[in-house]
């Protein structure tokens, strides 16, 4: 060829090409599992479960975007064994601002305030795939292509100081998730602290991949 490149240097070019695209389209996925091992080695939390921070984001939490003005709640949900719903507070003493996504970290929607509740409180219920139920009048219905997904949820600190922080997280904790078949009777959700957790889902751009 014009380059004068072996056929060995033109298929570790391809090769090379193909790993940028692997990365490029599978970041974000690779990104919300990171996120969840950290969440089942580095925490006591679970699937269907909700982890939270108790103070504003310092190094411990080594994610992408942290914000260190907000209190940080995050629940991954897993759908196999039928709908799951997260319920959020109306915005009263507190605020949630976030979003629920699938594993590709698409928003299925935005909640609170900016999101579909516009603040009223909301019970969102994520759907699993092919999904042929029915659901129950009163509840925002998010259909899914996958099982697993996430909700990001952030509740507004009023100031850094430590009753606001406080009052911040109780709010936080107003927030429900539990299967849709015990919406009668939800059992209570579950809460976990990852304060002082080491939770590190940054990127490693080599092989590992």
């Amino acid at each position: 060829n014009a380059q004068g490149l072996d056929p060995d240097e033109l298929a570790r070019r391809a090769i090379e090409r193909r790993a940028i695209e692997a990365v490029n389209w599978g970041m974000s996925a690779v990104n919300t599992d990171l996120m969840l091992q950290e969440m089942l080695t580095k925490t006591a939390g679970k699937i269907n479960a909700v982890i939270y921070w108790s103070r504003p984001l310092d190094w411990h939490n080594q994610t992408l975007t942290p914000n260190p003005d907000v209190i940080y709640l995050m629940a991954f949900f897993d759908t196999k064994d039928g709908p799951m719903v997260i319920e959020i507070p109306p915005a009263d003493d507190g605020v949630i601002n976030g979003s629920i996504m699938d594993p590709w970290q698409a928003a299925l929607e935005d909640v609170g305030p900016a999101g579909v509740d516009k603040g009223l409180g909301g019970k969102y219920v994520i759907t699993p795939p092919g999904y042929q139920g029915a659901v129950p009048d009163g509840y925002i219905v998010l259909p899914s292509d996958n099982y697993l997904g996430y909700a990001l949820l952030r509740s507004i600190l009023k100031s850094g100081s430590d009753a606001d922080v406080k009052t911040a997280v109780a709010y936080g904790k107003r927030i429900k998730l539990y299967p849709l078949d015990q919406a009668a009777n939800p059992p209570e959700t579950v809460f976990v602290d990852a304060l002082g957790a080491v939770y590190d889902s940054t990127i490693p751009y080599d092989v590992s991949f």
